[in-house]
């Protein structure tokens, strides 16, 4: 190739067109052989497809003699495609069928392999196959029965899962729960006395028998029914327009006599789960030390407490909380 001789300028010019051309010839050459490649493909594919067609063709000619109207030939030709596709569809089944029995053959000879591994390794039945050839080879010798090893009496077991063990243990447990369901609902169905005192202002002393496991709620239907008789302010009140103070607590209406009476709740003034009266409260009493001393519980209307909370008694007197504990009992 001729050197330019010229301006170093125009020399680098030159070279960059000539690099340029360069790489333009080299795309030009790959794309050439691109489309020579998909040409190759496209030409076997038209083969495979005038194989088919070909082979249709052959049968047509073979069949046809003679002159033939243009529909009984269409017809043929029909015809000749449909069963050269079936039996294109039968080779297709037929190779897959082939790989299926291939994988089946190599599925059977890996577990052949696997069962012949595993007879390697011990195996009892063989143990006893062959003593009982050494005795028929033997038959002078009586045979020596093997002693075998059973558990040992004197060893705690007790730790171990053991299913009769659970089974018992669960019959037990259920049994002793119903007897305990019995016992309470025996508890609950007592009757006892309640003292209780009407309070709009000064005592009006009453008493009622309810059963242990009835509701507050009950016991002021029981009471407001006794107290109707007496007073007119009663006469249209329900049971939601009452309160029931015991100890100096406001007890709510869900809580059950029998709850107080199980847990031994206590109140400020005195313990909550004694419901009979005895007047000889004075002092200042300690509160671990159980006593069968109480006040009388106070049944009052709704609205004359909140006319009157802030006069004594009724400004010591606090909702029941469960989770508070009074250590001292204080009548003051």
């Amino acid at each position: 190739m001729a050197q330019y001789k010229g301006a170093a300028s125009e020399a680098g010019r030159a070279m960059q067109l000539m690099k340029k051309r360069e790489k333009e010839r080299e795309q030009l050459e790959q794309l050439k052989q691109k489309i020579a490649e998909d040409n190759m493909v496209k030409s076997n594919i038209d083969k495979k497809f005038s194989a088919h067609y070909d082979a249709v063709e052959a049968e047509l000619k073979s069949s046809t003699v003679g002159l033939v109207t243009l529909n009984d030939m269409k017809a043929k030709q029909e015809a000749l495609v449909k069963e050269r596709e079936k039996q294109l569809a039968k080779k297709e089944q037929s190779k897959e069928l082939q790989l299926k029995l291939e994988k089946q053959k190599e599925k059977k000879r890996k577990e052949e392999q696997k069962r012949k591994i595993a007879s390697l390794s011990f195996n009892p039945e063989d143990e006893e196959e062959e003593e009982e050839e050494n005795e028929e080879e033997e038959p002078d010798y009586a045979p020596v029965k093997k002693k075998k090893l059973g558990k040992n009496p004197d060893v705690d077991t007790s730790f171990l899962p053991d299913r009769d063990r659970e089974e018992e243990e669960n019959r037990l447990r259920e049994e002793l729960r119903q007897e305990w369901e019995l016992k309470q609902e025996k508890i609950k169905s007592e009757e006892i006395e309640i003292t209780f005192s009407y309070w709009d202002g000064s005592g009006h002393r009453k008493t009622v028998k309810m059963k242990k496991g009835n509701t507050i709620q009950n016991f002021l239907q029981r009471a407001l029914e006794v107290l109707r008789k007496d007073f007119s302010e009663l006469r249209s009140a329900g049971v939601e327009q009452l309160m029931y103070i015991k100890e100096d607590l406001i007890i709510p209406h869900h809580h059950s006599f029998y709850d107080f009476i199980v847990t031994k709740a206590r109140g400020k003034s005195g313990p909550l789960f004694s419901f009979d009266v005895h007047d000889d409260i004075r002092l200042v009493n300690d509160a671990t030390v159980e006593k069968d001393e109480s006040h009388a519980g106070k049944v009052v209307l709704r609205s004359w407490y909140e006319k009157n909370k802030h006069i004594f008694p009724a400004s010591r007197w606090e909702p029941y909380d469960p989770e508070k504990k009074w250590d001292k009992y204080t009548i003051r």
